[in-house]
């Protein structure tokens, strides 16, 4: 500070040359007007109370003031104290003189603020001229208390009367349209103190008709509370006619610095509420996405178990029902998780728009929740589902070939345990012993035709034993008892074997002994006996089961019935060549008086029993021949549904194609605006869902296909599980355009780039997008920036500068550039958005300028909310000033855009 207690010598009138006249227009001093004594002592009072004001802060104050200005002194020390800038050291001495020359220096200091004094010198000021001092202190109000008050860009006597019109606005019988008559009822001056400090003033309470009461009110509340120091009296207000508009402006202006800082409190208040808010939105975003990744995954892991569940049922009826339970799973669970798959990806890309967009760091999901693991899981459960419907059908195919085994092996065994009944007994007999030469003859010869009888049986029981084989290969599930019949087959057949060849063995022996035979009995046995195994061979194909699986193997067997009912004339020729040799033996013994024995010697079969075998087999043929028409029937009807399916598969599966490459086109073409192409994939999509009454229809066919277990179809390369992925894929693509769209809108509309800069972007990536793919190789990308007028050519500048601008656009490596990513990138080079520093610099004003905040500061300044949200997440401060409860909103705001962690 300045001594002010000497001066030098140095008189001269203040001039200020060719300067601008400062405020000349509105408020150039009027001599004439100072002449009225009400005003001229309103100003006195109010200029000398202002002066006060800011000499107390130096220790100091003036009584009079027209004389405590005269040695200049304490002018440079007002004018110190105001602008917070050194004047000259003033000079020493009493003198009129020395007086001359520091008021001169105070002069020259406001003349270098760009002000000038009209026809006001220091002579006068030293010679205390009341009229020319008023006017110097009335321009020192003006230029450092009124000149920085600008309210939508109005000069400064405006942008005031404007601020308190604003300010009182809302308060009935307040009506500011100048500084004089309008603050004459005192309401203003109170409306402006209730509007900033309402728990000052009771507002309701002051009356209109009682000026005095309000003006006095409204002096002491400001001058006990808000350190303005009382400038004017009531009773010099409401006494005049027309207050003095200066001494008004000057007090009202104190009005206002005292609230400027409540006002930039506001500000910052409303800043940091904006940023809190976007990040409380931003948090709720990341939990849902938490939330519903965290559902999904848990759903695949509890399907997945059940679709690698290959334990086999032992019937077709449990397996049937394990393919309804699939195809209930296909229908109603899976469809409602592919809907959660795709909202999820939404989510997740409007998450990482919106994040962008307020300069926040990306979203990264807890571990094993990106959307990439989230893919893998359900690339694994379509991976299980496609293997289960496999093992389904595979399994159903064996079931059926096992009971058709099983069954055929109980017709045969049924078949060969009937002919062995009594053979070993038969075999085993003495009958021999006692019997004639011709008896004797007639055994052997009826051995003979047994061991014929069992040779062509021996094919049958290889059959028997190749059926119970392959039914353990198959692993039927009653193969024990499979195995036990079998085997007790085998056995008896090798027992009958060995009793075969005893019984020859003594037949042989007795033949020595005994030789009529009877050749007519033992042609007849001959000739019997293959036609006999012929019409059981016979009998047991036509009894045979079959399973076919198209016309072509029906018509197979069709035809090889037809054969075989050809071949019977020429069987019934030779029935009736072995009943003619029966009847020719009846025809000798009745000849020649012989007695023949009961029966033929060589053989058990009568002529009865063919004639009755062939009377089975007449009436197994129209038996078989109805059977085998059934079967053409259901054949042909499942060749309808095969046509049935392939014509409307051949006609979904090119549609969903065709659908696929539209959208490609319009994602690529860029026909219209955003909102045009927005509206116009809507619209496709409507078209999409629309058709889903075709897919419906094919998934009825395709079940009545499996219901007739139909595995192949000839008219279509399509299956049904080719056309369910390619329509998930379709109503998944046109989901993720919609959603790149908005996105690029929300990125238009936040950073405010122009239809033309985003046709621009999409032309430019579009052009280097050679195959189409939707994304840039690293140098398409780098050809693109180029193309745009970025310095990345192949040199150490551009190859370190194209490496930042990857790891921004690219930051997983995946060596592609997304168009989502180049528009982002792009919007972050044109644009701005609010950054750390901001919300630090805006805290700090809350503060009070202090280095830390508290608990009751945030409270007070923002919503409740909000204030308990940062004082749940701000740390302690620990710096040397800290204070208790103190709060570091510093590290804070930097954890907000990633700087830093919370």
């Amino acid at each position: 500070m300045v001594d002010y207690h000497a001066a030098n010598n140095n008189n001269q009138q203040y001039s200020a040359g060719g300067q601008q006249v400062y405020m000349q227009q509105d408020d150039e001093w009027d001599r004439d007007m100072l002449l009225d004594p009400a005003w001229e002592k309103q100003q006195r009072k109010t200029f000398t109370a202002w002066c006060n004001s800011h000499l107390r802060k130096a220790g100091t104050q003036i009584e009079n003031i027209e004389q405590d200005f005269r040695d200049g002194l304490k002018l440079m020390l007002l004018l110190e104290v105001i602008s917070g800038e050194r004047l000259p050291k003033p000079e020493r001495g009493k003198m009129r003189v020395h007086k001359i020359n520091n008021v001169n220096k105070a002069l020259d200091f406001i003349a270098s603020k760009g002000v000038k004094l009209v026809s006001i010198g220091a002579e006068e000021i030293v010679d205390g001229n009341a009229k020319m001092t008023l006017g110097m202190i009335w321009t020192i109000i003006l230029r450092f208390a009124i000149q920085d008050i600008s309210v939508e860009e109005t000069s400064a006597k405006e942008g005031l009367l404007l601020w308190c019109q604003r300010k009182t606005a809302p308060y009935k019988n307040v009506n500011v349209q100048n500084f004089h008559i309008s603050w004459k009822d005192g309401l203003a001056f109170n409306a402006l103190i209730h509007r900033h400090r309402p728990e000052l003033i009771d507002y309701d309470k002051l009356r209109k008709d009682d000026p005095i009461t309000n003006l006095n009110n409204a002096f002491e509340v400001a001058e006990k509370y808000l350190d303005i120091p009382k400038m004017l009296d009531a009773e010099d207000i409401v006494g005049t006619l027309r207050p003095d508009e200066k001494a008004i402006m000057t007090y009202v202006s104190c009005f206002y610095h005292a609230f400027s800082g409540a006002q930039k409190a506001e500000t910052a208040a409303n800043r940091i509420c904006k940023v809190l808010a976007v990040n409380q939105e931003n948090e709720h975003l990341m939990e849902d996405y938490e939330k519903l990744a965290s559902d999904l995954l848990e759903w695949i892991r509890r399907t997945i178990p059940w679709l690698e569940n290959r334990a086999p049922e032992r019937t077709m009826h449990e397996m049937q029902q394990k393919l309804e339970d699939f195809r209930g799973y296909r229908r109603v669970h899976k469809p409602p998780k592919v809907q959660e798959k795709c909202q999820l990806e939404i989510n997740f890309n409007t998450l990482q728009t919106k994040l962008r967009l307020s300069n926040r760091p990306a979203f990264m999901p807890s571990e094993g929740r990106m959307v990439s693991d989230i893919n893998g899981a359900w690339h694994s459960l379509e991976h299980a589902e496609k293997g289960y419907e496999e093992w389904l059908l595979t399994e159903i195919r064996r079931l059926e070939r096992l009971d058709h085994l099983a069954e055929k092996f109980r017709q045969k065994a049924a078949i060969h345990e009937a002919w062995t009944e009594g053979k070993e007994a038969m075999l085993t007999q003495k009958d021999y012993e006692t019997a004639s030469l011709s008896e004797v003859k007639a055994l052997l010869k009826k051995h003979e035709a047994f061991e014929s009888d069992l040779a062509a049986h021996q094919d049958r029981v290889e059959q028997i034993a190749a059926i119970a084989q392959e039914l353990n290969e198959l692993d039927y599930y009653d193969s024990p008892s499979v195995n036990a019949r079998c085997q007790k087959i085998c056995e008896q057949w090798d027992r009958l074997g060995s009793l075969t060849q005893s019984r020859r063995e003594s037949l042989e022996r007795t033949e020595k002994q005994l030789e009529s035979i009877d050749g007519l009995y033992l042609e007849y046995a001959k000739r019997a006996a293959p036609f006999n195994n012929w019409m059981e061979g016979a009998m047991e194909d036509l009894q045979d089961m079959f399973i076919v699986h198209n016309i072509e193997e029906i018509q197979g067997l069709i035809s090889a019935h037809e054969q075989f009912k050809s071949t019977l004339p020429e069987a019934d020729k030779e029935r009736q060549g072995i009943q003619g040799i029966q009847s020719g033996v009846q025809s000798i013994a009745q000849q020649h008086g012989i007695r023949l024995a009961v029966g033929n010697p060589y053989t058990s079969i009568t002529p009865q029993a063919i004639d009755s075998k062939w009377e089975k087999v007449q009436q197994l043929v129209p038996q078989r021949d109805q059977a085998l028409q059934e079967e053409l029937s259901r054949q042909q009807s499942n060749d309808h549904l095969r046509r049935k399916f392939a014509t409307q598969a051949n006609m979904v599966g090119p549609w969903i194609q065709n659908k696929m490459e539209e959208i490609g086109r319009i994602s690529i073409e860029m026909n219209g605006t955003l909102e045009d192409q927005l509206s116009h994939l809507r619209q496709y999509e409507q078209t999409i869902i629309d058709y889903k009454p075709h897919i419906d229809t094919l998934e009825g066919d395709h079940q009545l296909i499996q219901e007739a277990l139909i595995f192949d179809n000839k008219y279509t390369t399509y299956t049904m599980e080719h056309l369910r992925v390619g329509w998930e894929q379709l109503l998944t693509t046109i989901a993720r355009t919609i959603n790149e769209i908005e996105n690029q809108i929300l990125t238009r509309d936040a950073k405010g780039i122009s239809q033309e800069q985003l046709h621009e972007y999409r032309a430019s990536f579009n052009h280097f997008d050679k195959d189409h793919s939707g994304g840039l190789m690293a140098e398409e990308f780098k050809a693109c920036l180029i193309s745009l007028g970025y310095d990345v050519e192949s040199n150490k500048q551009g190859d370190a500068e194209f490496a930042r601008i990857m790891g921004v656009v690219d930051p997983n490596n995946s060596g592609v550039v997304t168009f989502q990513a180049f528009i982002d990138f792009m919007s972050r080079e044109t644009t701005d958005t609010d950054t750390a520093d901001q919300v630090i610099a805006s805290f700090k004003i809350l503060a009070g300028d202090k280095n830390y905040i508290t608990a009751e500061e945030l409270r007070r300044e923002l919503p409740p909310d909000q204030a308990e949200y940062c004082i749940a997440r701000m740390a302690p401060y620990t710096g040397p000033d800290a204070a208790p409860g103190a709060l570091d909103y510093m590290s804070f705001s930097t954890a907000l855009y990633g700087e830093s962690d919370l």
